[in-house]
């Protein structure tokens, strides 16, 4: 079947042939890195269905921009982070940044399509919101380079922090405190939700408190952490001692709930975030989190970005440490609970 206005794409080529769309590129452009029975199957089916490259993109794309292009949310703390540390890996490599914001009204295809129009010589996606076949068609299109996203996809590079390990430290450090009750706040469809989620749980299990495994629906925002601490403490929702959030803005949004409350945060309840944004070192609010070190993940993204855009590379993961920084709103639970 045709692509837009009858004209027959990559991806039509693909999915005839039975292959990625980052396979077919590579067979399309007469570069190593698939099978000759799978090129020939490729190449027949391009045929087959007429397909002709556009030269004109071609030629634009053999014209050095040396610019990166970066995709990021503007409603996510932790994205400011990374950006930050990229214009500082960045710096010196002669390469620039251009970004490309996504927002509830504006995806992150029109975003990526931007960069692509920029001629950007190649992608670095924070927390892409998409699914691995669309990974895979941006991938046939330019480089890329996913940061904090756990989705693979066929010639996409791949920069993470061990979220799962992340997730079971912060566990342990509530259950080396005594914590039982532990409830664990869910970034509902969120980037990397399922795998902090199914941490969670695995950790508990781990721990032998398998039965006191709770997780309250939430998304990644403060105003979730608001509603969220608002129904424990209106007793819609049993009081745990512990709370472990998604990420920081929940964090944020239920400690502010609870100071306004009047409930000591970690004397009645301990909060524990994720991300480690700028905020949470702040001194009027010290909250515990999990670092994904944004400053590494940045480097280790340019690193790849480069290398994919001057070398004819193969496209790797790279998964990074997380760690733990405990501050003040994590302690012992309520009564020796």
């Amino acid at each position: 079947m045709a692509g837009k206005a009858g004209k027959t794409t990559i991806v039509d080529v693909a999915r005839e042939a039975g292959t990625s769309v980052s396979s077919a590129s590579v067979a399309l452009r007469g570069e190593p890195g698939v099978s000759d029975r799978t090129r020939a199957r490729i190449l027949d089916a391009a045929q087959r269905l007429g397909y002709r490259p556009d030269q004109r993109a071609r030629l634009l794309r053999q014209q050095r921009s040396r610019l990166l292009g970066v995709t990021f949310s503007v409603d996510q703390s932790f994205h400011a982070d990374v950006i930050e540390n990229l214009y500082r890996a960045a710096e010196g490599t002669g390469y620039g940044l251009l970004l490309s914001a996504t927002a509830p009204n504006r995806p992150a295809r029109e975003a990526i399509a931007d960069l692509l129009r920029d001629r950007c010589e190649t992608l670095i996606l924070v927390s892409p919101d998409l699914s691995a076949e669309q990974l895979a068609e941006v991938g046939a299109l330019a480089s890329v380079v996913s940061v904090g996203a756990g989705v693979r996809a066929d010639g996409v590079d791949s920069v993470r922090s061990d979220d799962h390990q992340g997730v079971v430290d912060a566990v342990a450090h509530l259950v080396g405190l005594g914590h039982r009750s532990i409830t664990y706040v869910d970034g509902g469809c969120a980037v990397m939700s399922a795998i902090r989620r199914d941490a969670y749980v695995e950790a508990m299990g781990a721990h032998g408190l398998g039965d006191q495994v709770r997780v309250l629906h939430g998304s990644p925002t403060e105003e979730s952490g608001v509603e969220v601490a608002g129904r424990l403490l209106d007793g819609a929702e049993p009081l745990p001692t512990a709370i472990l959030a998604h990420n920081d803005m929940i964090a944020f949004g239920l400690l502010l709930t609870l100071w306004s409350r009047s409930v000591a945060v970690p004397g009645e309840i301990s909060v524990v975030g994720y991300d480690n944004t700028r905020m949470a070192a702040l001194a009027t609010v010290r909250l515990t989190s999990v670092s994904q070190d944004a400053a590494q993940l940045a480097r280790a993204a340019v690193e790849r970005a480069i290398a994919r855009t001057e070398n004819a590379v193969v496209a790797t993961e790279t998964v990074t440490p997380a760690r733990l920084v405990v501050r003040e709103t994590s302690g012992p639970p309520r009564g020796g609970a």
